[in-house]
């Protein structure tokens, strides 16, 4: 019996799924087994089954499914770093962490900008876009590595709360310049911050008020009707407050992360949660982030072309290490020492400039601009893929070295 097409869409969806997630899993096992992050793992898998491997998958970048894996997959990790920053931690560093989660994601951008537009000859709006794409720093690749490293405390909660809140800042920061790429227009510095400052205080409102409506309706302890469905709820207002902010013009991005802080700090607005709902809330977050991010890696690597990659290696490779050890340390000096109550010492400091990972966003980011034809798309997909390779295997595996030097 002739079978319709599509059915016939269907199990190559079900074969795509399965693939991935077999594929996710061996790489997370790896992972485990040498003690790293499974980021790279992942990349690793998606480029042996991609189009240049095995041709197992074969997801094009402008697709439907692409997207709709991307944009969501991004939101819930954000969602999910958002709910794992402690307002009580951000108390203590907090001018530091303020600077270097919006001033330095600036920093970040123009000084990777200058040097994209310098050894690419990229244009500037499209090099300041570049820079944006890979200026935050990635969550789900710093805490096991802080885990499994005896990073100071101090040091660990800042970083871990900048790459959560960063990751919404450049998000923000690449879809304004996006913007202003395919539209050609003259930069206009006060428009753009205007415009910037606007996307990031809507999304906070809305991303409040369904966070604090949702938060009541799962853990209020009159008004908590869905509390056994607290998961399914969480996935609702992820949706809910990226479409909800996307509609008035401001970042879904923002909104999504400070659902997620509501969430994460519940307690402070007087809800309370039993452990046991606590608990399978909290596991469902984790499994659903690591989902989201093995077909986001998965993904990103099945799609590299290595014939641009090799094209631009080395004007590429220029602009990663201008990154790593320019960008990052005016970033972080000109971030954290101004905030002399924290009393931060040089040995600190330097740890701070070398341990941050380019991961999920940045990736996501790269690929959601290829989808939309941004300008030099291409490009910047294979500088963002080398400065996530090169960040995550070369200072996720030094990191401990250099805290055992600095003999903290």
């Amino acid at each position: 019996m002739d079978q319709s097409i599509s059915f016939l869409h269907v199990k190559e969806l079900l074969y795509l799924l399965g693939i991935i997630l077999s594929a996710g899993m061996l790489s997370g096992y790896i992972a485990k087994i040498l003690k790293l992050p499974d980021v790279v793992f992942l990349l690793f898998a998606g480029i042996i089954l991609g189009v240049n491997g095995l041709n197992l998958i074969d997801v094009k970048v402008n697709s439907t499914l692409n997207q709709l894996i991307l944009i969501f997959g991004s939101c819930y990790i954000l969602f999910d770093g958002g709910a794992s920053v402690r307002i009580q931690v951000i108390k203590k560093v907090w001018p530091t962490l303020l600077l270097i989660s919006t001033l330095g994601v600036l920093i970040t951008a123009f000084v990777a900008g200058i040097a994209a537009q310098f050894f690419i000859g990229l244009p500037f709006i499209v090099a300041l876009l570049l820079g944006a794409v890979i200026a935050s720093t990635d969550p789900a690749t710093l805490i096991p590595v802080f885990k499994q490293t005896k990073v100071p405390a101090k040091i660990a909660q800042l970083v871990i709360s900048e790459s959560a809140f960063n990751d919404a800042m450049a998000a923000i920061l690449a879809m304004t310049l996006f913007s202003l790429a395919i539209n050609e227009s003259a930069l206009n510095l006060s428009l753009s911050f205007m415009g910037l400052l606007q996307q990031s205080v809507v999304g906070i409102i809305a991303g409040g008020i369904l966070g604090y409506i949702s938060v009541s309706i799962i853990s209020h302890e009159k008004y908590g009707f869905l509390r056994e469905y607290a998961p399914l709820v969480t996935l609702m207002t992820v949706a809910s407050a990226f479409l909800a902010a996307d509609n008035f013009h401001a970042s879904g991005f923002m909104a999504v992360f400070i659902f997620g802080i509501v969430l994460g700090n519940k307690d402070l607005f007087g809800f309370k949660t039993n452990n046991k709902e606590q608990e399978k809330l909290d596991d469902f977050i984790l499994t659903t982030s690591l989902i989201m991010r093995i077909f986001i890696f998965i993904l990103l690597g099945s799609q590299v072309d290595f014939s641009l990659l090799n094209k631009y290696f080395w004007p590429a490779l220029g602009v990663v290490l201008v990154f790593m050890f320019i960008a990052r340390p005016m970033t972080v000096f000109l971030c954290a020492l101004p905030n002399r109550k924290a009393n931060w010492k040089l040995k600190e400091l330097i740890l701070m400039c070398w341990a941050r990972e380019t991961g999920v966003i940045p990736g996501a980011l790269a690929s959601m601009l290829v989808g939309l034809n941004a300008p030099h798309a291409d490009i910047i997909a294979a500088v963002t893929f080398m400065a996530i390779i090169i960040t995550i295997t070369v200072q996720t595996l030094t990191t401990g070295w250099l805290v055992k030097k600095l003999k903290f």
